[in-house]
């Protein structure tokens, strides 16, 4: 299927790509199919609407910036996309990158998660108070080289 995208025009993405999120994203819940497409640079990924070019977001695996992050939601939630266990999930954050890259942000209070085996994904709420909804993503990576070093 071709597709117009946001930052790179019209692309051609495989079914395996497409991900739907039955009630959409937090103040876009009339979007449904989004597809999930490689950035220009790693480890970032690009979440575009089907429907709408003008809508799309940078994602990243928390895990490359917080290697503690645990997914604390409720497992109710997860059941309704399919998600018994946390091996079946894929987890992103999304990100804000301002003009300052350096300030770049994540939302590890509001992860997106996907069913890995039949693309359906959620974005739920994180019931730890450690996760917000603005992590400084270069801050974070240096907090824990420092803490390895």
């Amino acid at each position: 299927m071709v597709i117009e995208s946001k930052a790179f025009g019209e692309v051609e993405v495989d079914e395996r790509q497409v991900l739907t999120f039955p009630g959409g994203l937090f103040g876009f819940e009339q979007h449904h199919e989004f597809a999930l497409l490689d950035a220009a640079q790693t480890p970032f990924y690009w979440l575009q609407s089907i429907a709408d070019r003008q809508v799309a977001f940078v994602l990243l695996d928390p895990l490359v910036f917080r290697p503690d992050y645990t997914l604390d939601v409720d497992p109710a939630e997860l059941a309704e996309i399919g998600i018994a266990d946390g091996d079946d999930a894929l987890c992103f954050a999304i990100v804000t990158i301002p003009e300052n890259v350096s300030d770049m942000t994540a939302n590890l209070q509001g992860p997106l998660v996907v069913n890995r085996d039949t693309r359906v994904a959620r974005q739920l709420i994180s019931h730890n108070p450690a996760w917000q909804v603005r992590h400084g993503v270069f801050e974070e990576i240096e907090t824990a080289q420092r803490q390895i070093c």
